[in-house]
Order: C-alpha cells, then sequence, then structure tokens
C-alpha cells in the first residue's frame, strides 16, 4: 500500500488512529464486569479453543516490521535513474547501428556499471548496518488462562500470541505487551516516553464507579495517551503491579497504526524531486535538438550517417556521469559522516542536510541530557537553603522501596553522605498515590525520632501547620498556603517540577507509625527538578542558525518544561503551541501557525507529521531529529530523518540517518558536508549542461555550412570521454566558504537559465576556431576534414576542461579561488592528453592528424580570450541573478 502523507493518505492514516482512540476509549471507563462480557472473557482467562479461534481472526500480536529489500532488487534499484535509462537505450540502438564498432556501446556500460555499483554497494552496507544496530530479543507476558482440566493459572507465554481477551499480570521492569484496560492496580507507574518523550513515568488506575458513571463524557478525549486506565503496547512498568485485559493486539494497537503507517513506498524528498526536474530538463532538451542535428545531416550527409552522428550527439548531451558523479559525491559524504559516528542509510540523506532550512527536533536527550537533576533547593520564600537538601537527601536515602527518578537525583548530592552516618532509621511510611507522599522515621540519638516527609504540593501543605523561616518556626495560614502554591506555580512555568520537604520531632514510641502521623508538619522548603539542557546545545543551535537552519521543538512533553529548555538554549519561545490546538486546524490555517511557531508541545504521532507536511508545503527542506515510536511518522515525512542508535527499531527504520551519539554537533557537520556535497554536484550539472549546450549549437551551425561533419561520431564519442574523465575529481573539490553559509536547493528552471546563457559563449570561440580553420590554416574542403576536426577536437577539449575552474566558484578562479589537488592534477592530465591525441596512433585510428605548430599560438589567445569573456559573463550573470552554483 502506498504510504506517502499527501492529503488523502493522511486521512487514511489520521483513520486508523481515530479507530484506534474510540475502540479504546470505549473501554477505557466500562465498568469490569461490563467489559469482561464485550470481550468476551472471564478473570479465570481465555481456554485453548478460544485463543486458538483469535489467532486465527486476529493473527499474532506484532506490529508491521518494514525489512530491507532483498539485494537484487536493491541492486535493480539502482537502475532506476533516467539518464542510465536514456543511456542504456543508445547503447542498444548503437549495438544493432554499428554491430561492428562497440566502442561507444562500451564506453557507456562502464559508465553505467561504475555508477549502479557504488550506489548499489552502500546502500547495501548501509542497510546491513542498520539492521545490526536492533536488539533482537524475544519478550514474553505473565497471563492467566484456563488448563485443559478447566482449572486457570498462571503461564508465561511469548508476546506474540497474546489475543484480545487474555488476562494479564504486570509487575516492575515489564514491556506493556499489548493496548490492554486495567481491571487492578497498585501504585501502579507506567513510563510513556517511548510514545510520548515524556521523562517521568505517569500513574495508571483501574476505573472508579464514578468513571464509570461518567464514561461518555471521558470518550472523547483528547488524546488516548492521557487516558489514566489504559495501558498501551511498548510502555513498560516502572514501579507497582496491575492485572488488565487485552483490548487490542497487533496493528490494532495504538503502536502498531503507527507502525502500519510506515511500510510500504516513502515520500519523495526534495533530493529526489529535484534530481528528477534536472534531469527531464535536460532530456527534453536532448529531445529537441538531437533530431535537428538528425534532420539537417541527413538532408546533407544521408540517413546512416546522419544517424550515426545524432546518436553521437545525443551520447555527448547526456550527462551520463551524473549518476556516478552524484553517487561518488553523496558516498564521500558518508564515508566522512562515519568517521563522525553516523550510519547514512540512504544516500540521497547527506544532500538534504545541506538543503535542509528547518530542523525539527524533539526535546528529551537532544536539547536536554534525558536525566532528571536536582536544580534548586529553596526554603519557602524561593532562597537557596541547605536544610531542605539535607532532610530531602535522608529521606530519599532511608526509604526502602523503589527510587524515582527524582530521589536519584537528590542521592546525586554525594556531599551529604557524612549526614547520614548521624541516624538511622527507625520506621517508614511508604508512598502511595493518594497521599503523593513518603515518610522515613530517623534517630541520631538526641533522644527524639525525626520524621522527614517528602511529597506534592497540594497533598504537603495540607498536612504542615507551620513552616520554617530563618531559625523561626511560624503558624502557616492560609494566605501563606496561597502564597508558596504561587511560587511553586511560578516554578512548574520555569519547567521546574516541584517537592516540599517537611519535618516533625517526635518523642520515642515503640507504636507504627502511619499515615496518621503525617500531620503538624513543619514545612522546611522545596525541591525543584529539571531534565537541564545539554551543555552544547546552545552552542549547536547557534551554529545551525548561523549556517540558515531554523530550529523548531516538537513534542510530546509538557509545554512549559518545553519552553523552559527552549528559552535556555537560546530558541524563541515568544510563539508556542500544544497538539490539542493543531487538531481542529485546516492546511491553511495549520500553515499560519507553523509558520510562526517555535514550540510545539503534547503533540501526538500525526500531529508531529502534519506539522513536517506543512512545512515542506511552504517549500522548507525539512529535517526531523527523534527516537521514539510516537516520532515514526515525522522521521519518514521528512525529507531527512535523523535518530539515534537507542532508538526503538521503528523509529530506526523509518530514518534516513542514524546517529551513534545523540548531539546536535553532529548535525551541524552533517549540514556542511550536505552542502559540500550539493555544491559539487551542482558544479557538474552547470558544467555540463552549459558545456554540452555550447557544443552542439556549435555543431549545429557547423552542420549548416560545412560540407563535411566538423566532428566524425567517434571523435565525439572519445572528446565525450576524455571530459568525463575530467568531471570524476569533483567529487573531492572544496566548496567556498560563503556557499556553505546557506541552505541550497535544486532550481531546474535557473540551471536552464545558466546554460542558455554560458554555453553559447564557448560557441563564440568555436566560431573563431572554425573561421581560423577553414581561412587561415585551409581546412576547406573534405580532403581536409582531419585537419579542421583535429583542430576543432582539441579546441573544444580545452575549453570544456578549463570551464571546470572557471564555473566551479563565482571568484577569479586560480587567483582568489583554485580547485583542489586532484582537481588540478585531472584537468591538466586530460588538457595535455587531448592535445598530444593527433600525434599519436591512437588519433591517426580516429582520423585525427597532426596540427601545425602555428595552430597552437592561435589556441593559446582563443582560450586566453574564452576565460576572460566567461569571466566577465559570470560578473554580469551574478550582478542580474545574484547568485552563481
Amino acid at each position: 500500500m502506498n504510504k506517502q502523507f499527501n492529503q488523502a493518505a493522511a486521512g487514511k492514516v489520521a483513520g486508523k488512529a481515530v479507530a484506534v482512540h474510540a475502540m479504546v476509549a470505549q473501554e477505557a471507563f466500562r465498568a469490569n464486569d461490563e467489559l469482561l462480557v464485550s470481550l468476551e472473557t472471564s478473570p479465570a482467562g481465555l481456554d485453548e479453543e478460544q485463543i486458538e479461534t483469535r489467532l486465527d481472526r486476529d493473527g499474532h500480536n506484532e506490529v508491521s516490521h518494514e525489512k530491507p529489500p532483498h539485494w537484487t532488487r536493491q541492486l535493480l534499484r539502482a537502475f532506476k535513474n533516467p539518464f542510465i535509462i536514456v543511456l542504456l537505450i543508445l547503447a542498444v540502438v548503437q549495438v544493432f547501428v554499428t554491430p561492428d564498432d562497440l566502442s561507444g556501446p562500451i564506453i557507456i556500460a562502464v559508465m553505467v556499471s561504475i555508477s549502479v555499483l557504488l550506489s548499489f554497494s552502500q546502500e547495501y552496507r548501509s542497510s546491513r548496518a542498520a539492521e545490526n544496530l536492533k536488539a533482537m530479543v524475544r519478550n514474553t507476558a505473565t497471563v492467566t488462562r484456563k488448563a485443559s482440566d478447566g482449572h486457570s493459572e498462571r503461564i508465561e507465554v511469548p508476546v506474540g500470541e497474546l489475543v484480545a481477551g487474555d488476562i494479564v499480570h504486570l509487575a516492575a521492569g515489564d514491556m506493556v505487551p499489548a493496548d490492554m484496560r486495567l481491571l487492578t492496580a497498585k501504585d501502579l507507574f507506567i513510563s510513556q516516553a517511548i510514545l510520548t518523550g515524556e521523562s517521568l513515568p505517569v500513574e495508571k488506575l483501574a476505573p472508579t464507579m464514578a468513571q464509570v458513571r461518567e464514561r461518555d463524557q471521558r470518550v472523547s478525549h483528547d488524546n488516548p495517551l492521557d487516558l489514566t486506565t489504559v495501558c498501551y503496547m511498548g510502555t513498560n512498568v516502572v514501579s507497582g503491579t496491575a492485572a488488565a485485559v487485552v483490548v487490542s493486539t497487533g496493528s490494532r494497537t495504538y503502536l502498531g497504526s503507527i507502525a502500519r503507517t510506515l511500510t510500504g513506498q516513502r515520500v519523495q524528498t526534495s533530493f529526489d524531486r529535484g534530481v528528477k526536474s534536472v534531469s527531464w530538463l535536460l532530456i527534453r532538451f536532448m529531445l529537441v535538438m538531437v533530431p535537428v542535428v538528425l534532420g539537417i545531416q541527413w538532408f546533407k550527409h544521408g540517413f546512416f550517417e546522419a544517424l550515426l552522428f545524432a546518436l553521437s550527439v545525443a551520447v555527448g548531451l547526456t550527462p551520463e556521469m551524473l549518476p556516478l558523479i552524484v553517487t561518488a559525491n553523496l558516498a564521500k559524504g558518508a564515508i566522512a559522516m562515519s568517521k563522525r559516528k553516523v550510519v547514512v542509510k540512504r544516500l540521497n540523506a547527506i544532500q538534504n542536510f545541506g538543503a535542509m532550512d528547518v530542523l525539527c527536533t524533539d526535546k528529551t536527550g537532544t536539547l536536554t541530557l534525558d536525566k532528571i537533576v536536582l536544580e534548586r533547593h529553596l526554603d519557602l520564600n524561593g532562597e537557596e537553603s541547605e536544610d531542605a537538601l539535607e532532610y530531602g537527601y535522608l529521606n530519599s536515602h532511608f526509604q526502602t522501596g523503589l527510587k524515582n527518578l527524582m530521589d536519584k537525583a537528590v542521592l546525586a548530592h554525594r556531599d551529604l553522605e557524612g549526614t547520614v552516618a548521624r541516624y538511622r532509621v527507625v520506621d517508614e511510611i511508604p508512598f502511595d498515590f493518594q497521599r503523593r507522599r513518603m515518610s522515613v522515621v530517623l534517630a541520631n540519638g538526641d533522644g527524639q525520632h525525626l520524621l522527614i516527609c517528602k511529597g506534592a504540593v497540594e497533598e504537603m501543605l495540607a498536612i504542615c501547620t507551620s513552616e520554617r523561616d530563618g531559625d523561626s518556626i511560624v503558624r502557616m495560614t492560609d494566605e501563606r498556603r496561597r502564597e508558596i502554591k504561587a511560587m511553586t506555580h511560578h516554578l512548574n512555568e520555569d519547567g521546574l517540577r516541584v517537592l516540599v520537604v517537611a519535618i516533625k520531632h517526635e518523642p520515642p514510641t515503640t507504636h507504627t507509625y502511619g499515615v496518621k502521623d503525617e500531620s503538624e508538619m513543619v514545612a522546611i522548603g522545596c525541591l525543584a527538578f529539571l531534565d537541564p539542557p545539554k551543555d552544547s546545545a546552545a552552542t549547536a543551535i547557534a551554529a545551525l542558525h548561523h549556517h540558515g537552519v531554523e530550529v523548531k521543538v516538537i513534542t510530546g512533553d509538557n509545554e512549559a518544561v518545553t519552553r523552559k529548555i527552549c528559552r535556555e538554549v537560546g530558541l524563541d519561545v515568544t510563539h508556542s503551541a500544544q497538539g490539542r490546538d493543531i487538531e481542529p486546524l485546516d492546511d491553511a490555517a495549520l500553515d499560519e501557525m507553523v509558520k510562526r511557531t517555535t514550540v510545539f508541545a503534547k503533540m501526538s504521532p500525526l500531529q508531529k507529521a502534519r506539522v513536517v507536511k506543512s512545512l515542506q508545503r511552504q517549500g522548507h527542506t525539512v529535517g526531523f531529529l527523534g527516537d521514539g515510536i510516537n516520532d515514526a511518522p515525522a522521521l519518514r515525512e521528512a525529507d531527512v530523518g535523523i535518530s539515534v542508535d537507542t532508538a526503538t527499531d521503528i523509529a530506526k527504520e523509518s530514518a534516513d540517518i542514524i546517529l551513534l551519539e545523540k548531539n546536535l554537533m553532529v548535525l551541524e557537520e552533517g549540514v556542511l558536508e550536505g552542502r559540500i556535497t550539493f555544491g559539487n554536484i551542482i558544479k557538474y550539472i552547470k558544467m555540463t549542461a552549459s558545456s554540452n549546450f555550447g557544443n552542439v549549437l556549435s555543431m549545429l551551425i557547423a552542420s549548416a555550412f560545412l560540407p563535411f561533419l566538423p566532428m566524425l561520431p567517434l571523435q565525439v564519442l572519445v572528446l565525450n570521454l576524455l571530459y568525463d574523465i575530467s568531471q570524476l575529481s569533483i567529487p573531492f573539490d572544496r566548496m567556498d566558504e560563503e556557499y556553505l553559509r546557506k541552505p541550497r536547493k535544486w532550481d531546474a528552471s535557473d540551471i536552464g537559465r545558466f546554460m542558455v546563457w554560458i554555453g553559447p559563449t564557448s560557441s563564440v570561440f568555436d566560431m573563431t576556431t572554425f573561421a581560423l580553420l577553414w581561412y587561415v590554416f585551409g581546412a576547406n574542403s573534405p580532403t581536409h576534414q582531419s585537419l579542421f576536426q583535429s583542430g576543432w577536437f582539441i579546441e573544444s577539449l580545452l575549453t570544456q576542461t578549463l570551464v571546470v575552474h572557471m564555473i566551479r566558484t563565482r571568484k577569479i578562479p586560480f587567483l582568489q579561488s583554485s580547485a583542489a589537488a586532484p582537481v588540478l592534477g585531472l584537468t591538466t592530465a586530460i588538457i595535455v592528453i587531448g592535445m598530444l591525441l593527433p600525434f599519436t596512433a591512437i588519433g591517426t585510428k580516429i582520423g585525427m592528424m597532426e596540427m601545425p605548430a602555428a595552430y597552437f599560438g592561435w589556441l593559446a589567445l582563443t582560450v586566453l580570450a574564452y576565460c576572460a569573456l566567461t569571466q566577465l559573463m559570470k560578473l554580469v550573470y551574478i550582478r542580474r541573478y545574484t547568485h552563481w552554483l
């Protein structure tokens, strides 16, 4: 199925997600008995017959998985290029027309083979490397099922064999194996980071009777991931236990609905669209010019000779090296990126890096460290407080339950380990989700017990009757509670998660401490936590901005947290939006919002993909960096999808590039590498297109007036081969620094305009060479055609080869900007070979003859005048169109 995310396909994808949402929401708040009846199951589980029936009906519990194509398909796909197809057709025609002379078809076959094999080998190796990054694990789930004797039992079964109606038991560390509705839950915390990007786990609860009564209103919940009674496939249990019934499996799960959108044909990237437009421009030009040449030559020299000459012109007009030059440039970029710990899965992504002018990225682990740290420890007036830190540390250290991310952040302050030695633990009041706090009771030999409680702001203030203000203990009034809540709310708006710390001294007792003892507490201060920005994030974003890349953050995380982080790394957070703001908008309204918005928070997977598509509609080349299942649709839609080796399999499948290190600085290097790659590709296209246009124009003019062919078909092919060889070093050339400062995109109209402006410049000097050979050297009859053809061959090769240096830079060549050593060496070698060829046996065999010494003096003047006029035309062109390459 074609999954291109055009509007129609987007509707299908959204329809699947809506269907999954509706099915899950429908079951989210049913009474347990009603739910089990609707799923045709019971607390005792399913029997073997029911399981087999449901497996036959629904299939195995597996999500769609895109496997790399067989190597033979990858090889055939490498031939899918318009120029390669045109060249193969021309080679076949030449074989039939001149079966005794296969030099032309052999030359074409060699070029095609090198290009195809280079492209195939890089794609094949990178796809294998990406496959090797995947973790191969076999997961099981604990379920209650009916045995053959009718009794129910708990057994371990492979996740793939789960069916709707299975009763699954969850415990800390388990992966949720399907979309499930909770039946019972105790202290259940689920990490949904794989789907939402949220760093902290969320609480899940079995539905209460009040929720059952209100289920009709709750079915329209904006985001299915916010349903508190549902656990989703792919998430994992952080703490607690639960029993749940499977509602959906495989492709009918929330995760599966995303995975199904990611298999099949990929969208065309800006690189694909650019190559296609340029290719068809040059092919259309060839289809116009070749019949004209054929007609003129047929009229003057007969059909067979005219056909051979026209075929040679067609080969000359076809930039047969384009696939090779493009592939070599991309492969060179991929090798350079691999040295920076980057796996390039799709070669085209290298150029798309250079064209990228908007980078969309998630927050967690990209802009941030992907771990919670204790950012601030404050008293209740907002001042730094060592007491709040010390009491918080003692609470986290002595608790015996599962330490959450915030406890670990507190315990990272190892300078307080000495304080711990002064205390011993007496008792503990464990955390629960109704109280949202936990306490430890300590003794230090001073004759009193110290109860230290730490928890959520509202719940802690409700049990505090006093607060510490400096060295004094003062009563806490309702007004003061409101002030403290306002302060913590301000911290929340800065993206900080806040816990309050309180204490109480008690006389020693032998009774077991309980919730009733958490009363008349003295509030000490608060602890504020943050997933902080990376040190390198601000520098990387500034570097991307410097190179013309706008950064937008698209995350499933909280808006306040995201805005705080974005502000710290230098992003403009004036305009932000949430998923619920985007959902009702049509494309036009969305485009307007996306244009001015930098931060998108609480975004669903499909909403992320819509933002990417909106940016593409506005003409942007979009990169997307993400590592979760929730990022996969956007990764696939982007012109360049970027993921990391620790990402989910679905995210890695959807990406074009995999980073072995989640670092934005690598992306800046990728942008520059992509622009170098694109610049060298554009060099070749503009050089070849303008040079070929000039040559064909000269041939048309010469064909109309000369009593013989201006160049023999075989000479045209040799000229074309030598010129093509001179281009092989272009992937190793450098680009001017000014060129690398801005994103670069394909523009077929610019190439056509460039061809028309610069091509005739060489034709001017072809005409002067024709006149020189005709009038000065007497090559004006069929008996002297070898002299004419040899003279034009040398002049044409020299001007074509020198144009490499003229076009590669907007500056004055050799003086202000010199080519890389491989380019200088190879073009010099081709010029020397071209000048010596008429004096060799090979030259004689292809119809050439030695040129008189006087010719080379004229040739030097012609070449110097050509360079001067080309530089003048360059200045005029830049002044008119403001750019060169």
